[in-house]
């Protein structure tokens, strides 16, 4: 499949009025806050209604790019959330779908008042009813197999937990509001198909495109930094190891997993299913297979599974 990854330099309103109508089928984006954050070249701050401005023009644009289908998600701090949501609802005429709240467990800290420890997340789609959205793409492990519940795993609501990329990860760059790749994977996967077009007007580091990239979607970034632009760059051409954030529940071996050929076709579809993209995740999750089902894995004779995964001490040593 060819892919195409555009990184465009240039104001966002001004360069998604280049883009032919109904050519995206997927926007998400981290746009400024407006909360003075300093992004080299440009300052986050704005008069109020200078941003309220802002921000309507650039969700028109936004509607106007998308195909009848398609699905924006828009993170958003909490100050100017709601204006945001009655522009897209009342004034562009979009479906809202979800609320999602981002929950990390750092963040700024205060003495007076309660610190925050969640960013928000507005998914809104153009169609009321016609939209894509691929659940069995998104799912989480269940705490417990059932044969009446959806092997694939459960809807991983609209509370999120993902950790920042914090300063002492290798895939950390210098921007300021860096976003984890993993909350990128969950929306993409989610809300496009592969060979969809995917736009982020405000690409800063770049994670949309990554995550695009690795996913097999074509993406469009835009950023009015240069510095950013280049550091795009540079990270599509890294290496891939494996996105930079999971949701810890990917992880989750459920219990009951008693029936011989349940426990190895489960194991066996966990690591396509949920860790895929997230290759250093699945040392652990099969030591905790090991922990739970060890005894029952070589009454079994299913112990060959962990030399399938490189999780063998005994193989792997010898």
């Amino acid at each position: 499949m060819d892919q195409e990854l555009k990184i465009i330099c240039g104001d966002a309103i001004q360069e998604m009025k280049k883009l032919p109508d109904k050519s995206v089928h997927l926007i998400v984006t981290d746009p400024p806050y407006n909360l003075n954050k300093d992004y080299g070249n440009n300052q986050d701050r704005l008069a109020f209604d200078e941003y309220i401005t802002f921000s309507r023009q650039w969700l028109t644009e936004a509607k106007r790019l998308l195909t009848d289908n398609g699905t924006i998600y828009v993170f958003m701090g909490m100050r100017y959330i709601s204006y945001i949501y009655t522009v897209m609802e009342q004034e562009l005429d979009m479906t809202f779908n979800s609320w999602i709240t981002w929950f990390y467990t750092q963040g700024i800290g205060k003495t007076k008042g309660f610190s925050p420890r969640h960013d928000d997340i507005l998914m809104f789609t153009k169609s009321p009813k016609h939209f894509v959205f691929h659940l069995d793409d998104i799912r989480v492990p269940q705490k417990f197999y059932r044969s009446v519940n959806n092997m694939r795993g459960a809807n991983p609501g609209n509370v999120w937990e993902f950790s920042h990329v914090h300063y002492c990860n290798i895939n950390r760059k210098p921007h300021p509001t860096q976003k984890p790749e993993g909350l990128f994977e969950r929306m993409i996967l989610a809300s496009s198909n592969p060979g969809d077009t995917v736009l982020d007007p405000f690409t800063g580091s770049g994670t949309a495109l990554r995550v695009c990239q690795q996913t097999h979607r074509n993406g469009i970034g835009i950023d009015i930094n240069p510095e950013y632009i280049e550091m795009t760059k540079k990270r599509l051409a890294e290496e891939f190891r494996g996105f930079d954030s999971i949701d810890e529940r990917m992880k989750r071996v459920p219990n009951d997993l008693n029936d011989p050929n349940i426990r190895e076709e489960y194991i066996r579809n966990h690591i396509e299913w949920f860790l895929k993209n997230h290759p250093d995740a699945i040392k652990e999750f099969m030591q905790e297979v090991r922990q739970k089902y060890e005894t029952k894995m070589i009454d079994s004779g299913q112990m060959n599974l962990f030399d399938l995964c490189g999780t063998n001490p005994v193989t792997a040593t010898s």
